[in-house]
């Protein structure tokens, strides 16, 4: 069986993060999402809100998924699982330096987990949830960024 995890902050999730997964599970056989709580990091949404709105999400794709949480190191997480890959998608020139830096720490770590990249979509290379977050605080419109229910779960956090 072929196991990948997706790590990420997901807050929250977007048509970024969506297509990754899809076009992950034509790869492999189970897919493990990987919600970072990180104590150093302030996220908008809890981990619990993620997690559900992850689930929402993919609903119909959950039985190839399972979600779990972590604040310890990804590869040791996906090393714990059974997972032989980490997946990321790379938008841009940074995110391939960084992704760059961080496979190679990992290799150095566990040389038995490796990572594999998915480069986004055109439609969403420009999108993270930092930039949604920022549209919502403005009252953009969020339509072609994520699902109906998150874009009103933006809005309720931010008052709209």
């Amino acid at each position: 069986m072929k196991v990948g995890l997706y790590p990420g902050s997901f807050d929250p999730i977007t048509y970024g993060h969506i297509d990754i997964v899809k076009r992950a599970l034509k790869i492999f056989d189970k897919l493990y999402i990987l919600v970072s709580v990180n104590p150093h990091k302030t996220n908008l949404f809890s981990k619990d809100e993620r997690i559900e709105m992850i689930k929402r999400a993919l609903e119909g794709c959950m039985d190839k998924i399972e979600i779990e949480t972590s604040n310890d190191l990804t590869v040791k997480h996906a090393k714990a699982l059974g997972a032989t890959h980490i997946v990321r998608g790379l938008r841009a020139l940074t995110d391939f330096e960084y992704e760059f830096q961080m496979t190679h720490a990992n290799r150095v770590l566990d040389r038995s987990v490796d990572s594999i990249f998915f480069m986004t979509d055109n439609k969403y290379s420009f999108l993270s949830s930092t930039s949604i977050k920022e549209i919502a605080r403005f009252d953009g419109d969020l339509s072609t960024f994520a699902p109906p229910f998150i874009v009103e779960k933006l809005r309720n956090k931010f008052n709209y």
